[in-house]
């Protein structure tokens, strides 16, 4: 290999890692990589926000294809459409989502920074929200005089780290007037929107979603306010958010097992799940089943009281035990101190204790969602493979 590139979450202590520096291979993490690639790029369209970045971009994407403006594509998950996370385009435009972990997204080069909502979370990198705020700022400064920054107007962080910010700002909102993109006439069909997008008081495009939640609202705003900044028609908008179904475990339909839907998704913060499960129980089913994956014991810990309270939103929840992913287990937490916090709450100790209790428990009408950043998903895989 001439160069290898990593992660952020990827330390010196990892074996590939380790051997390459010990046989002399330049080693670079994977926003310095980006960050070169997109210099090359007249516009680079940089998706950050403590929630929806995966989301957001995929649609970004889903509208420049229809537009035919050929993009180049980064995303932190599998898109449908282009069958992985990535896509090696000819036109002008990268797309990239663009995490503030450990301020990776201040390695890039943004010429349209969006910035969906700014919350507490990677407590174990940055010191509290204040900090997440100035590393969101630091970002948007990044774009030049030429670019601009796409802020969601709603949400008081986002706005508070942009205060007099000296960028060219766009706003998008669900509802106030003084944004530049917002919605209107927004109406739901079994749990699904249909709105126009209005951009300065004009109709840009008319959209209807086929992902529910308001949270799906607003990244449809964020990626038709990029669109419009990039010159892409509203046609495109309407093409490319009606072919979009969501990106890989993101609501993700995974089957059906005993007359019970099965779907699988990514959410790991508490307002994440909060915004997944308010979703699912507009979706009209008898029940809600989540059995869900903390992700980190540091996050875990630092957001205990909001897990608790947002898991008491399903019918019925089942925790299995937190995924370490990076971290070592020094503060001794467990997802059973969650379940003796939850009404009905029940703790499975491992991944097939969780499939065999998914099992015993699930009935014709019922949504079972598994939930998490870990591989809580083989959960449900497991339970669908019984079906057969």
């Amino acid at each position: 290999a001439d160069c290898v590139i990593r992660p952020a979450a990827i330390h010196d202590d990892n074996p590939e890692i380790a051997a390459a520096r010990a046989a002399g291979i330049p080693v670079f993490e994977r926003a310095q990589a980006w960050g070169a690639l997109m210099s090359h790029y007249p516009n680079a369209l940089c998706v950050s926000g403590t929630h929806g970045k995966t989301t957001t971009t995929s649609m970004c994407t889903h509208i420049f294809l229809a537009a035919g403006r050929d993009p180049s594509v980064m995303i932190g998950g599998t898109l449908p459409i282009l069958g992985c996370g990535h896509r090696v385009g000819q036109g002008d435009t990268i797309i990239l989502e663009s995490c503030e972990y450990c301020n990776s997204f201040l390695s890039f080069l943004p010429t349209v920074a969006v910035i969906l909502n700014v919350d507490a979370d990677h407590l174990d990198f940055f010191k509290d929200l204040e900090d997440i705020k100035r590393s969101f700022r630091a970002f948007a400064q990044l774009v030049p005089d030429r670019g601009h920054v796409v802020a969601d107007l709603d949400d008081a962080n986002t706005m508070d780290a942009l205060k007099g910010i000296d960028r060219p700002l766009f706003t998008f909102s669900l509802d106030q007037e003084q944004a530049d993109c917002r919605a209107r006439d927004l109406t739901w069909d079994k749990g699904l929107p249909t709105f126009d997008v209005i951009i300065r008081g004009s109709t840009y495009a008319h959209v209807t979603l086929h992902v529910g939640g308001e949270h799906n609202v607003r990244n449809a705003l964020a990626a038709a306010a990029a669109a419009y900044i990039l010159g892409v028609p509203g046609s495109a908008v309407e093409k490319g958010l009606d072919g979009f179904t969501g990106a890989g475990r993101r609501f993700e339909k995974k089957g059906q097992f005993h007359g019970a839907m099965v779907y699988d998704d990514y959410a790991h913060h508490p307002q994440e799940l909060r915004a997944l499960l308010t979703m699912a129980k507009g979706l009209g089913f008898k029940r809600v089943i989540a059995a869900f994956q903390p992700h980190t014991y540091s996050r875990t810990h630092e957001l205990f009281r909001d897990f608790v309270d947002v898991l008491k939103l399903p019918d019925k929840t089942i925790l299995a035990e937190i995924y370490a992913a990076r971290e070592q287990n020094t503060l001794g937490i467990s997802s059973a101190d969650l379940a003796r916090e939850i009404p009905g709450g029940e703790f499975c100790p491992t991944l097939a204790d969780v499939t065999e209790r998914l099992a015993q428990l699930a009935q014709p009408g019922d949504l079972i969602l598994t939930v998490g950043a870990g591989d809580i998903y083989l959960a449900g895989e497991a339970l669908l493979k019984r079906e057969q």
